[in-house]
């Protein structure tokens, strides 16, 4: 009984921004769970990759590109697994971008673009599934925030707005969507090495995350599977709006000596 509460055989997945980074991780690790996955992105190269490491742990899939920004891409990949696996169980919002920038420096454009795909492509992605999934009175989705969705980063106020943002929406839609069987919860990545971010992370920036962090280290992508497949499983039936923090005691710290 323990075991099949994780078990995602037989539940479709979309994982926006699924092509790179924290996004293809989670992806692998739901078909690895057991979930069929399609992963959409906006660089058709990237989706067919993915798409064919899905397969190779024979699960089904659809090769399908979308941008988030741009909410008709999202519906047609939404009919699309309608018409193939007769609906989405599971969303991951996971598209995100960032610029390092002086606030006093940034440009609209930068301000606009981090917004767009961060803020506002999480919530056409949760319109745009949740939708469908409300009509069914069944589905999980889970969004991916950050640690700037609770503390403010040196230089990046777009991205820690936009993220702050993400926390916010995920606790209005677990309300309203509740009554409708669908739950919306958050994970919170800790310091992670991705493409986004390992400039930082070579920098005096990584090591002063480093030294806030108990655990001494930089999270591995893989340690961030487990907590979305338990948020995506029948194990976590009563649990929405919630902020899963997968930061090695990140967060929690005050003094770390």
């Amino acid at each position: 009984m323990g075991q099949a509460l994780f078990d995602l055989t037989g539940k479709t997945a979309v994982v926006a921004g699924g092509t790179s980074g924290i996004g293809r991780t989670l992806a692998l690790g739901l078909a690895d769970a057991g979930a069929d996955v399609v992963v959409v992105g906006r660089r058709e190269g990237a989706v067919q990759e993915v798409a064919a490491q899905i397969e190779a742990r024979g699960r089904r899939t659809l090769r399908l590109n979308a941008d988030v920004t741009k909410r008709p891409s999202l519906e047609q990949v939404r009919e699309a697994c309608v018409k193939a696996f007769g609906g989405v169980d599971i969303l991951i919002a996971a598209a995100g971008v960032t610029t390092k920038v002086s606030t006093l420096e940034m440009q609209d454009e930068d301000w606009r673009r981090v917004i767009d795909t961060n803020l506002t492509g999480t919530l056409h992605a949760c319109q745009v599934f949740g939708a469908e999934m409300i009509s069914r009175k069944s589905g999980r989705i889970i969004n991916v925030a950050s640690l700037s969705s609770s503390l403010g980063f040196f230089e990046v106020a777009a991205y820690t707005a936009s993220k702050s943002g993400v926390a916010g929406l995920t606790r209005a839609l677990a309300v309203e969507w509740a009554p409708h069987g669908v739950t919306v919860n958050a994970i919170v990545p800790g310091v992670f090495r991705t493409d986004l971010n390992s400039h930082l992370l070579d920098s005096g920036r990584g090591q002063e995350l480093l030294m806030r962090t108990p655990m001494r280290r930089f999270g591995q992508l893989e340690e961030l599977v487990g907590a979305t497949v338990f948020l995506a499983s029948e194990a976590a039936g009563f649990v929405t709006g919630q902020l899963l923090a997968v930061d090695g005691g990140f967060l929690a710290s005050g003094v770390n000596q």
